[in-house]
């Protein structure tokens, strides 16, 4: 799987969470408290399962969470490891 369609895929799930947000353009989710503990819990378990990675407390930390660009850089990073 390239980098887009991982991408599209993590926009897709981030949409589903909150449809009011621009995830496009959005670099402090986390930061900016635009999204929360249970977003990011929720988050982490359906990227789990869709890209089969495991999402470990190491990964939750903000550089990983603020946005599109670094959720998607974790997840090619973590499918790169299995």
């Amino acid at each position: 799987m390239d980098t887009t369609s991982v991408r599209k895929k993590i926009l897709a799930i981030l949409e589903e969470l909150h449809d009011d947000i621009d995830f496009e353009k959005e670099k402090k989710l986390v930061d900016d408290n635009l999204l929360y503990s249970f977003d990011l819990v929720s988050l982490a378990a359906e990227l789990s399962e869709e890209f089969d990675v495991d999402i470990t407390a190491k990964e939750f930390v903000a550089e990983n969470f603020n946005s599109l660009d670094g959720l998607t850089d974790m997840i090619l990073r973590l499918r790169e490891k299995q």
